[in-house]
């Protein structure tokens, strides 16, 4: 079972789960589609979206993990 961190980019963690796309708009980012944002790691999104890199890695491992 996959495990992110706050260095995983947003493309991986799609790959890795799709199911995740709920956590990551309810935190404003809505452009999941986006070149940049594929690029972006969680811990810059959360960076731009004012959310807790940590907080983050955690709903989004837990959403993962099942």
């Amino acid at each position: 079972m996959a495990q992110v961190t706050k260095d995983t980019r947003i493309g991986e963690l799609l790959e890795i789960d799709a199911d995740v796309a709920p956590i990551l708009l309810s935190i404003g980012m809505h452009c999941l589609g986006c070149p940049a944002s594929q690029m972006e790691t969680i811990e810059e999104a959360a960076a731009v979206h004012g959310v807790d890199a940590d907080e983050l890695v955690k709903a989004l491992n837990e959403k993962i993990s099942g």
